[in-house]
């Protein structure tokens, strides 16, 4: 399996990336250079009522990874073959918020990884701030305007998402605060919170516990000794998403409420008690697990020869799900 195929988010365990646009709906009638018309319901994956008096933003992880000659450095939003794929991820991670909040995600043209992984750390940061940060941007922008109707929120986010949901945190919500002081959390997981981007933004906060609220969550997870892993940034913090504590406290998997995992011979996912243990490595900024529940992905690029990128979720599912409902509770407690 090859470093584009990598980069691909969660559902690369339920079937590899894929941008062959065998079935296209139509094509979208705006621009290749301006962000789709988050006004039209087909340019979201999920626009629900709202039954729930909280809401939760979305952005899925990266999905599109195209090596052939000629592709597009970013998605196209309708080749229905990638919205099969973007599904598939939406239903392994982001159905861990249903329960508690109305959950809202738009398609956007994310980046074709495939294409950029060989680019300087500077030109690929340059090419997550163009296209991809446009259309998030307008697509929240949209959200709040025209759906939130002044409901609490959460942002959540994985992977290439995460990334997103950083631009979203550091720019968006420092020029909109009558918005970010209705963030109950941002789970901005599966890639790197800095102490330096903290000291740039001081408008944001990292959580603490298991229940403050307006803050960021954050982890990348590992095996011990892996390296060389593009998500994990120097300088990188986390918190333990089973005892929710920032030192370097030992959580057993008897902690773990179960994870939501792949089972590859029945094509199902299964949920599965205690699936793994957690611990920070301070030095790297990243929690650590030597769970027997679902394999590391192959390495050793881009994510290292021992990287539960793709168990960001997984491995964790159960305790994300319980902590989205006590971060809720202590926010409409402190409102009253």
């Amino acid at each position: 399996m090859n470093a584009a195929i990598l980069i691909c988010g969660t559902t690369m365990v339920l079937t590899s990336c894929n941008s062959k646009d065998d079935n296209p709906v139509p094509s979208n009638p705006e621009s290749e250079n301006k962000a789709p018309d988050y006004s039209d319901k087909n340019n979201w994956l999920r626009q629900p009522e709202a039954t729930k008096d909280v809401d939760v933003f979305y952005v899925y992880p990266t999905e599109y990874a195209d090596a052939s000659e000629g592709a597009s450095m970013f998605a196209d939003i309708n080749d229905k073959s990638l919205r099969q794929e973007w599904e598939n991820v939406y239903l392994m991670q982001a159905t861990v918020y249903e329960e508690s909040a109305n959950v809202f995600t738009p398609y956007y043209r994310q980046l074709n990884m495939a294409s950029v992984m060989k680019l300087p750390r500077e030109e690929l940061n340059a090419a997550f701030a163009s296209t991809p940060k446009e259309d998030v941007i307008a697509a929240i922008d949209y959200y709040f305007k025209n759906l939130n109707s002044g409901r609490p929120f959460i942002l959540a986010s994985h992977s290439q998402g995460s990334i997103m949901m950083s631009f979203v945190l550091a720019e968006y919500m420092k020029a909109h605060p009558e918005y970010l002081k209705r963030m109950i959390a941002a789970y901005v997981i599966g890639y790197s919170i800095t102490e330096d981007y903290l000291k740039a933004n001081p408008h944001l906060k990292f959580a603490e516990g298991a229940d403050d609220t307006g803050v960021i969550i954050s982890y990348n997870t590992e095996g011990a000794g892996n390296e060389n892993n593009v998500v994990v940034l120097p300088g990188s913090i986390c918190i333990n998403p089973l005892n929710w504590k920032r030192d370097e406290t030992y959580a057993s998997a008897e902690e773990n409420l179960g994870g939501y995992i792949l089972n590859e011979k029945l094509a199902k996912m299964e949920n599965i008690p205690h699936a793994a243990d957690a611990q920070i490595n301070l030095k790297r900024g990243v929690i650590i697990t030597t769970t027997k529940a679902m394999e590391p992905l192959p390495g050793p690029k881009p994510f290292g020869n021992a990287s539960y990128h793709s168990g960001d979720y997984a491995l964790y599912y159960y305790n994300i799900k319980a902590n989205v409902a006590a971060r809720i509770a202590a926010y409409k407690k402190s409102a009253k």
